[in-house]
């Protein structure tokens, strides 16, 4: 077999593929969910925790391998050599490799600790309060101190610490955004908290990391640090009321429309609707994206997402409407309208 030219030729490609198979790891810091990528002080944390730990699994590695090569080259068995005696303890190995795994994870443990303790979720006087409600399968966010609420989309202002305070409409969420902040679970009747502050201005995408039903891989969510100036004039915003469209224009049509569809019985505009079912509607024209962080907020996008959105979203609890032709080219100029 050894002579066999196939053999020759596939051990080239065997090793090509090993090498284009290693390579694909590369680059991982820069994908918008890599955690290798750091742009807030608890994502610095845990990045510094698990260099700290990676170092200490590579020393280990690396000395338990090289006894191990050296006990292969020295003890390994001989033509004609002796048997082997049997020995009986060795009082210092034994206390030595007792004591090293020991100090090691001694090592290992306080600096875990530490980050366990700083990353509690506990921000400093003067943070801004954003309360987190996970719904299937999409993200609510209210900001009590500043009296507003969005959908899907978190806006912080950069420089800031932030108190994220954590709870659930229904089942198990995970809130997770890998370049801020770690996992933190979404408990019904519990809150749970997460502190961060990002310096960099930018946006930043995470998702649901706890399996929560049909689209759990599709419940996204999108967050947008601002300068101060920028984030102020975010909030100026939502505290205004919605635009009110003008007279015999369509988007005045499509308010008509909405108020007397299946709409207002899930969803809050303010001056026109009032429920909770589903995202606050007040200002989603000003929405980067829709549908719980999945699709860009564009006007093909809000037509497949009315006409039926369990078709997009499995599992979704908005039901497909009945609206079309000109009726859904109202609605949809309407709520592109409220920014």
């Amino acid at each position: 077999m050894l002579r066999d030219p196939v053999y020759f030729d596939a051990v080239p490609l065997a090793l090509v593929s090993l090498v284009l198979l290693l390579l694909t790891a590369c680059g991982g810091g820069h994908y918008p969910q890599s955690v290798f990528h750091a742009e807030a002080d608890f994502s610095r944390e845990l990045d510094g925790l698990f260099r700290n730990i990676f170092a200490w699994a590579v020393g280990v590695f690396v000395v338990v391998e090289a006894l191990l090569l050296v006990a292969i080259a020295r003890f390994r068995a001989r033509p004609g050599g002796p048997e082997p005696k049997p020995v009986h303890g060795h009082t210092a190995l034994e206390i030595g490799w007792t004591l090293a795994p020991a100090l090691i994870l001694v090592f290992i443990a306080v600096p875990t600790m530490r980050t366990i303790f700083d990353t509690a979720g506990h921000a400093p006087e003067g943070a801004l309060r954003v309360e987190v409600i996970g719904h299937q399968w999409w993200w609510e966010y209210r900001y009590p101190t500043l009296d507003i609420s969005t959908a899907n989309e978190l806006h912080i202002p950069a420089g800031m610490p932030i108190q994220v305070e954590m709870t659930s409409a229904d089942v198990i969420h995970s809130f997770w955004i890998p370049r801020l902040a770690g996992k933190r679970d979404l408990i019904q009747g519990r809150t749970n908290r997460i502190a961060f502050r990002t310096d960099s201005t930018g946006e930043y995408w995470g998702q649901c990391a706890e399996f929560c039903g049909a689209s759990h891989a599709n419940m996204r969510l999108r967050v947008i640090a601002q300068s101060d100036s920028v984030f102020q004039r975010w909030v100026d915003r939502q505290r205004a009321a919605p635009v009110t469209p003008a007279k015999g224009s369509v988007e005045e049509t499509g308010q008509q429309i909405f108020r007397r569809s299946a709409c207002i019985g899930c969803h809050t505009i303010t001056g026109i609707a009032n429920a909770k079912v589903g995202p606050d509607l007040s200002h989603v024209g000003g929405r980067g994206t829709i549908a719980g962080a999945l699709f860009p907020n564009t006007t093909e996008s809000l037509h497949r997402w009315i006409s039926n959105a369990p078709s997009l979203k499995p599992g979704a609890l908005m039901p497909p409407q009945s609206l079309q032709g000109a009726d859904l080219d109202a609605v949809v100029a309407y709520l592109q309208s409220l920014k």
